[in-house]
């Protein structure tokens, strides 16, 4: 008896759990069942709608937005920049545009400046091997305010700017002062810098204005920083083949952030936008 009973409970439970196991595929089945019937429908419900009129509403879209030739829907690009601006995670202070290419695009870098500006950034850095901007930074100024009124649409009056020189860091005279701040550097504000600052240290412990146990790196740094008037970059781009900084701010550039795009000629705000994206999501351990 007592086997017999032991047989009948196996047989129950092993009833028990094919029920159970039925019940479960079922749930599944009807669900997945319910979910294609549901997908179904809708698509048979929407696909009667013109997609042709569905592109054509896109493609208007993206036309009031971006503008035609003649500058219309350029006033919404300046909302798009600051709010790209604004949804960044963290945003350079300053950021350094260095041109490692042989044939320079006046009207790029100053694209860039302009959408540099629209996002936020205080400072930017403009920079090439050859010092080429600098000895034309008139003629870059020029074309940072044609590319102004070109891309703001006239209103531009949010976003002006103040381009230095070189040395004093004093704004030219036909330059209003306002924010951001674009200097303009080339190699002479690089190693050279930092060579003028060690003779300027030298002199003064031969005139015994300081002694020699005065001298240490935070002095040095503290010159350095007097003669440039602007904090560390943040973020570089660089522009070109060549994997070196060419001498860019050798001493400012202890924390930046390097990020390399093949050229600056052609170059698109998704590109420079890009390069944001990725300073904002890199985690920084500074030496941690």
């Amino acid at each position: 008896m007592a086997l017999l009973y032991g047989l009948i409970w196996r047989l129950l439970l092993a009833l028990v759990r094919i029920k159970r196991a039925t019940v479960s595929w079922l749930r599944v089945r009807l669900r997945t069942w319910k979910g294609r019937f549901w997908q179904r429908t809708m698509a048979a419900l929407l696909l009667p709608v013109p997609v042709a009129e569905f592109k054509q509403k896109k493609a208007d879209a993206n036309q009031s937005s971006d503008g035609d030739g003649d500058g219309k829907g350029a006033g919404s690009r300046p909302s798009r920049w600051i709010s790209d601006g604004i949804s960044l995670e963290k945003l350079p202070v300053h950021i350094g545009l260095v041109v490692a290419e042989e044939e320079l695009s006046y009207t790029d870098i100053a694209n860039m400046v302009v959408w540099c500006m629209a996002v936020g950034v205080s400072y930017v850095s403009v920079y090439d091997h050859h010092g080429i901007f600098q000895k034309n930074n008139s003629s870059l100024q020029e074309e940072i305010v044609k590319q102004q009124h070109h891309l703001l649409g006239g209103d531009d009056s949010t976003f002006n700017m103040e381009l230095l020189k070189n040395g004093t860091d004093k704004p030219q005279h036909f330059v209003v002062s306002c924010r951001p701040i674009v200097k303009v550097l080339s190699p002479e504000d690089g190693k050279h810098s930092i060579v003028q600052a060690a003779r300027k240290l030298c002199h003064s412990v031969e005139k015994k204005e300081w002694s020699s146990k005065d001298i240490s790196v935070s002095v040095l740094d503290v010159l350095l920083r007097e003669s440039k008037n602007i904090p560390d970059p943040e973020l570089v781009v660089k522009f070109g083949a060549v994997n070196s900084t060419l001498g860019f701010l050798p001493w400012h550039i202890r924390l930046t952030e390097f990020v390399s795009l093949p050229s600056h000629k052609n170059v698109s705000y998704e590109d420079l936008f890009g390069a944001l994206q990725h300073y904002s999501a890199c985690h920084q351990r500074l030496g941690q």
